[in-house]
């Protein structure tokens, strides 16, 4: 008989791991602690974040540059004021009448409701719009991949922070810095890359894919830009590389979180093993880490994200990460269509704790009858590319569709007695 004894990590190996990155001159944490100096330290980066993330610093920012979305926050905040938003036990008695007052809802069990990808901020108005006719719900958490520099100069950065806030929702920014970062010649940073786009890259992606060289230290640049300027907490990881800094920024005391793509890949049990294992040995004393999300690969099926479950709460994260799991995906470029998982979202939501159900396309028989069916590389698109294609109204039916497919999600965990996380300043309890 095998012995599991076997597989005990003895302490002394731990011992030469923590004097490893105790080493004076040690260029992986030095280089590391160079960069958060450079903003500051840890104290100063932190301050400067709460700062930014103030959400009348953030509308006194737009003020400033006479931005047309104040007009939009105001009538956000104006809506949500006023209760125009329905609340949780009307939109209950909506859908079972009578029945919903003598249900019992467990509230611990509750399914973050996640879109994605809120391109831009004008979309949730629209969102909002739709939500307070049709008395339906806004997400709790929205994802988010548009290019950085490029939001900036529009000032959709600050109008989205400042949203969030007042919706009550969580999100999550993509930094600019990865392998498809174009070098001086145009083409990626990653050499193995053939192209920014198309089979090139795919069939380049043999070659290795991700962060190259000192990417993820230009990665925690960027993120400590961004964090400091305005606030922006949650980003998003594709890289073991980013990880590993996210976790050690973190423990050195920045106030970062991060939650890792689908575009990393796990989709096993045993990746999930050696991710949460990290995340651990990293965590502070309190038991938190800076990994918020955990969004396994499109191709896990439920005894996977059980397992997943089991080993997050084997190591005390079980409110500390979320395990985020698609259930509607972009009809074009990602994957097999249909590609549908409400049925088994709905067979673990009464057991499986904080989960997030995400939503990245239509229903697919819905989506599929678009004139344009929503596409994934579209994504990355520039905004003046979408303007010049007339592209912009296609792509706002796209994102109502993921908003429609979402509360798809909400109607049958309610019909269940099964409970869900909606934009917390909109819906009342």
């Amino acid at each position: 008989m095998i012995d599991k004894q076997k597989l005990r990590i003895d302490a002394a190996r731990l011992d030469v791991i923590n004097e490893f990155l105790m080493k004076e001159d040690n260029p992986l944490v030095n280089d590391l602690i160079e960069v958060i100096e450079k903003h500051g330290g840890v104290d100063e980066v932190n301050r400067k974040a709460e700062e930014a993330r103030n959400l009348e610093n953030l509308l006194a920012k737009l003020e400033a540059k006479k931005s047309p979305y104040i007009k939009d926050l105001k009538w956000l905040q104006k809506q949500r004021d006023n209760e125009a938003f329905i609340s949780i036990p009307d939109y209950r008695r909506k859908l079972l009448g009578d029945k919903a007052d003598s249900m019992s809802f467990d509230e611990s069990f509750a399914i973050t409701l996640e879109i994605s990808a809120c391109q831009f901020f004008p979309w949730i108005i629209e969102e909002a719009k739709q939500a307070i006719e049709k008395q339906n719900l806004m997400p709790g958490r929205f994802i988010r991949v548009r290019n950085m520099a490029e939001q900036t100069a529009d000032d959709h950065v600050i109008a989205f922070a400042a949203a969030m806030q007042i919706v009550g929702a969580s999100y999550v920014e993509t930094l600019d810095t990865k392998g498809t970062l174009p070098g001086p010649d145009g083409l990626p940073l990653n050499v193995h890359l053939g192209c920014p786009s198309g089979l090139g890259c795919v069939t380049g992606a043999f070659g290795g894919i991700g962060m190259p060289n000192n990417l993820p230290l230009k990665w925690v640049d960027e993120f400590l830009h961004y964090y400091t300027e305005y606030g922006i907490r949650q980003v998003l990881n594709i890289n073991p590389g980013s990880v590993m800094l996210g976790y050690m920024m973190h423990k050195l005391g920045v106030d970062m979180e991060f939650k890792i793509s689908v575009y990393m890949g796990n989709d096993n049990p045993y990746a999930v093993l050696w991710t949460l294992m990290t995340a651990y040995l990293f965590s502070r004393p309190d038991g938190t880490s800076p990994l918020i999300g955990f969004n396994l690969s499109n191709s896990v099926d439920n005894e996977t994200i059980e397992m997943s479950a089991y080993i997050r709460e084997s190591f005390g994260f079980e409110d500390v990460v979320r395990i985020e799991h698609h259930i509607i995906e972009t009809y074009k470029s990602i994957v097999r269509q249909p590609y549908d998982r409400l049925n088994e979202l709905l067979d673990i939501a009464d057991h499986v704790k904080n989960i997030s159900a995400k939503h990245e396309g239509g229903v697919p028989e819905i989506d599929a009858a678009r004139d344009h069916p929503s596409d994934i590389s579209e994504y990355f698109l520039p905004k003046s590319k979408i303007n010049e294609d007339g592209l912009m109204p296609a792509l706002l039916i796209n994102y109502l569709d993921k908003h429609h497919s979402l509360n798809r999600t909400a109607e049958e965990l309610t019909k269940r007695g099964l409970t869900f996380i909606a934009a917390q300043k909109l819906h009342r309890t």
